[in-house]
């Protein structure tokens, strides 16, 4: 298949997609001019079960391929249902759309997953290193020391006349000693960002004796159920901006509204935004400088519920927190058992969390990490919106803060496991915070 025909198969699929509605819509729909239908590649598809043809006819489908930022609802249960092997042609799709979208910004590393264009990451340089990079043509666009994390980091800018992935090879070619990185993308672990028009959620509360939590995502909007809670924000891809992803996670972490009580409501709460707003931002070097940031708040636990790939200076800042004794809990994504396993969940000491439905059922498009520690309640609940009212959630993304939630009052793992009870599936040692579960019905989730 020629590139040409490549792109605008991807430009029709995004164009179809987007015609669907979502759950939890927030914004109006976004307007796209009618394409020619397309017939989609049905290679290495299954033969029993829904084809890819059908999964992206169904409504919500964009949220799978093509996230408008509009939702936070995660995938479809109809969708989520489909068989590993289209769960992970639908990844493949999601982040080519997403490069395709940005190609002034974003790039591929090979593998199909996107990373800064033109951009790469060196950790702990030494001069000789330098010299013979620059030597090759690149050049030093910034030097970062961080102090909190004892890591210090350049950031390059590979020769105009290679891709990012070439560029890669060529530095570790000419500085084999410099540990360099693509600077990769994360996304999301269930429902998409949401640049919303409205104020941040600010602290209004005093912080008292409850536990200190940290959360890398998307800024946290103004909302009733976290009007007292004691909340700092800081952006790291520009000024922090509110999003439905970040506002549902902290919701579930802080909240306290009537019938809606957040796992850790007293806690006090430091986020840190590595999307402003744009999801071809949350890239590796911004994670590290959040991390950086939120250290030196002195959190028990620190929720991150992204995933992306394997990535050198993510996995040093991880070992640096762990080291000191912050425990950091991540969601295991929801492209499904058959795609690579994602990350930082599946590094050594993160605590890998899963999602089950109301009836203990490991959600089927769940990540499959390289381990997995817990579940917790992943759909069939509420979350909160941005601005007011409340959304049906689902995706690994939410069931990590109450885990997160959990860990920062139990104080260790080992308590967690004692308090785990049995789930059907993967549910590694078991399902904690069950309880924690709002029924939408209670706050009238849309």
């Amino acid at each position: 298949m020629s590139s040409f025909v490549h792109r605008a198969l991807i430009a029709a699929t995004a164009a179809a997609v987007l015609a669907g509605t979502a759950g939890a819509q927030l914004l109006p729909s976004i307007g796209v001019p009618r394409l020619p239908s397309v017939n989609l590649p049905t290679r290495d598809v299954p033969v029993v079960g829904p084809t890819i043809q059908s999964i992206l006819a169904q409504p919500g489908a964009q949220e799978a391929v093509s996230p408008t930022l509009n939702s936070v609802s995660g995938l479809p249960e109809r969708i989520a249902e489909a068989p590993p092997a289209t769960l992970l042609q639908l990844r493949q799709l999601r982040l080519r759309e997403l490069i395709r979208q940005h190609p002034r910004e974003l790039d591929n590393d090979g593998t199909g997953q996107p990373v800064r264009r033109g951009v790469l990451v060196g950790i702990d340089p030494d001069p000789m290193s330098l010299q013979l990079a620059a030597r090759a043509g690149f050049g030093v666009l910034a030097h970062d020391r961080d102090p909190e994390l004892g890591l210090r980091s350049v950031t390059l800018a590979v020769p105009r006349n290679l891709s990012t992935r070439q560029g890669l090879k060529r530095l570790r070619s000419v500085a084999p000693r410099l540990q360099a990185d693509f600077d990769h993308i994360y996304e999301p672990a269930g429902g998409e960002l949401l640049p919303f028009a409205g104020a941040l959620a600010a602290s209004q509360g005093l912080r008292g004796g409850g536990p200190r939590i940290g959360i890398v995502d998307g800024g946290v909007a103004s909302h009733p159920s976290m009007a007292r809670a004691s909340i700092e924000q800081n952006g790291f891809a520009g000024r922090p901006q509110p999003t439905g992803h970040g506002t549902a996670v902290a919701s579930l972490i802080v909240g306290n509204q009537g019938a809606f009580q957040g796992a850790a409501h007293g806690a006090s709460l430091f986020v840190a935004d590595v999307y402003g707003g744009s999801r071809a931002s949350g890239s590796a070097s911004s994670i590290v400088r959040a991390l950086g940031w939120l250290a030196s708040k002195r959190p028990q636990v620190i929720n991150i519920s992204l995933v992306g790939p394997q990535n050198r200076i993510v996995e040093r800042a991880v070992q640096t927190l762990r080291a000191r004794g912050i425990g950091i809990v991540a969601a295991v994504g929801n492209d499904g058992p058959a795609a690579p396993p994602q990350y930082p969940a599946s590094y050594p000491g993160v605590v890998a969390v899963t999602g089950v439905d109301a009836r203990g059922r490991a959600l089927p498009e769940a990540g499959k990490a390289s381990h997995l520690d817990f579940a917790a309640p992943g759909a069939d609940m509420a979350a909160a919106l941005p601005g007011q009212g409340y959304a049906k959630v689902r995706g690994t993304s939410f069931a990590a803060p109450f885990a997160t939630a959990r860990l920062a009052i139990a104080g260790s793992t080992q308590r967690l496991a004692v308090e785990a009870r049995p789930g059907k599936g993967r549910v590694g040692r078991g399902i904690i915070c069950g309880n924690c579960r709002i029924d939408p019905r209670a706050v009238r989730a849309k």
